[in-house]
C-alpha cells in the first residue's frame, strides 16, 4: 500500500519512423464537439452496493484500485484491480494489520455472484502476476481477445531503485494474458516501453484497430499518448504511434495528445464521436471528474465538462484515476468509478470502507 501512496504523493513533485499520412482530426466537425454538453450525476450507482456488501463478508476482495471491467462469456464481468486488500473484516468494520495484501487480483461476477481470483493457494494468496525479484506489477486496462477465449491485461512493472520507502520508478510495460474460464496466466509478453510511457490507461475497439491510450507521467505533468494495433491482439502485430498529424512505426515519435489526464482514464464511442473521461490532474490531488470531446479516437480533446466532484476527497483521503465502464453503459448515462484512498496507511486497516471504488451514473443532455 505504501508504494501506490508514494506515487500519488509523487504527484506533487516535477518529475523518427516512417510516417504514415493521415487526415487531422477537425475540432468541430461531428455533433459530438458541436453540442454543448451539461452533466448530471448520481452517486452510488451498481455495482456499488455490491461489491460494498461482498467486502463486508470479509471472505475475499475488501477493497482494490484501478477498477477496469471486462465483459466475459458466458453473461460474466471481470473486475480488474491492482493493489488490493483480502480478507477478514472485523465486525466493527476494521481490517486485522496481518490481512493479506496483493499487488493485483480480479474478482469474477456473474449477475449477484462475486468470486475473488488470485494467485497461489487459498491459504497463501499471492498476485496473478507474481512479483519480480526487484518489484512488482500492477494492472492497467484490459479487453478479451482470441473471440473471448483469452483475458488480456497490460501489466506495468514497477522495480525498486534502492533500499528507500520512496526508492522505486515505471520500468517497462507488458501483456498478461489468462484464460478467460480459468483465468490462469498464460503469458506475460513485453510490449512498447521505449518513449516513457505507460501504455495501460485505456483499450479502445474502433474500426478494425484496438487503440491504446497511454501516460507520459512526469509528476507534477500527465500527458496522454495514442497508439493502435490491427486487430484484437497487442502482441500479434506491429504498433503504430499517433504523431499529431499521422501514424508513425517509431515509438518515440509519439505526440502529447492532452495534459492533465489520470494515468487511467478512458475513451469511448459518444454521439457521432468519442468521449473522454478522467481525473483531472492539472491540479494536485483534484476531486474533479472531466469529460472532453473529440471527433477522433485521436483527439484533438476539447470542450471538458465537469462530471462531478468527488465529496470523499479531503484531509488525508484522496480520490483518483475515475472513468467509464461502457459495457454498464444505459442510453446517454454513464457508469464512471473512481477510486479513494487514504495518504495515512493506518487509516485503510481502521475503516475498510475507505478503499473501495465508488460508482456515479452521469447523464450527459444537451444544453438547451
Amino acid at each position: 500500500m505504501s508504494r501506490r501512496i508514494g506515487l500519488l504523493l509523487a504527484l506533487s513533485l516535477t518529475a523518427a519512423g516512417l510516417s504514415v499520412p493521415a487526415v487531422p482530426a477537425a475540432a468541430s466537425t461531428c455533433g459530438a464537439v458541436q453540442t454543448n454538453w451539461t452533466a448530471q450525476a448520481t452517486p452510488h450507482a451498481a455495482p456499488e452496493g455490491l461489491l460494498n456488501a461482498y467486502s463486508d463478508t470479509g471472505k475475499g476482495w475488501t477493497g482494490a484500485d484501478s477498477t477496469y471491467s471486462v465483459p466475459l462469456p458466458g453473461g460474466r464481468t471481470a473486475w480488474v484491480f491492482s493493489d488490493t486488500f483480502l480478507g477478514p473484516v472485523n465486525p466493527d468494520g476494521t481490517r486485522p494489520t496481518t490481512t493479506p495484501f496483493l499487488n493485483n487480483s480480479f474478482v469474477i461476477q456473474q449477475g449477484t455472484k462475486l468470486k475473488t481470483v488470485t494467485g497461489g493457494t487459498a491459504t497463501n494468496p499471492t498476485a496473478l502476476v507474481p512479483p519480480p525479484s526487484n518489484g512488482w506489477y500492477w494492472f492497467g486496462a484490459a479487453q478479451t481477445s482470441h473471440a473471448g477465449r483469452d483475458l488480456d491485461v497490460v501489466a506495468l512493472r514497477f522495480e525498486k531503485t534502492g533500499t528507500g520507502q520512496w526508492d522505486w520508478r515505471w520500468a517497462s510495460n507488458y501483456l498478461a494474458r489468462f484464460d478467460s474460464t480459468t483465468f490462469k496466466l498464460k503469458s506475460l509478453t513485453p510490449i512498447p516501453s521505449a518513449a516513457n510511457v505507460q501504455w495501460s490507461g485505456w483499450l479502445l475497439r474502433d474500426g478494425g484497430y484496438t487503440y491504446v491510450y497511454g501516460v507520459e507521467d512526469l509528476g507534477a505533468a500527465k500527458y496522454q499518448h495514442v497508439a493502435r494495433v490491427r486487430g484484437d491482439d497487442l502482441t500479434a502485430k506491429p504498433w503504430e504511434y499517433w504523431t499529431g498529424s499521422g501514424w508513425s512505426s517509431d515509438e518515440t515519435a509519439s505526440a502529447r495528445v492532452l495534459q492533465g489526464v489520470a494515468n487511467e482514464h478512458s475513451v469511448t464511442r459518444w454521439s457521432d464521436g468519442y468521449l473522454l473521461v478522467t481525473h483531472d490532474t492539472n491540479e494536485l490531488f483534484s476531486k474533479r471528474v472531466l469529460g472532453y470531446f473529440s471527433c477522433s479516437p485521436t483527439g484533438p480533446w476539447v470542450k471538458p465538462v465537469e462530471l462531478y466532484q468527488t465529496p470523499e476527497t479531503g484531509g488525508n483521503i484522496i480520490t483518483y484515476n475515475s472513468h467509464d465502464h461502457p459495457d454498464l453503459r444505459r442510453g446517454t448515462s454513464l457508469q464512471v468509478s473512481y477510486n479513494v484512498n487514504s495518504l495515512v496507511s493506518d487509516e485503510l486497516y481502521g475503516d475498510v470502507s475507505i478503499y473501495r471504488p465508488r460508482f456515479v451514473s452521469v447523464t450527459l443532455a444537451a444544453a438547451k
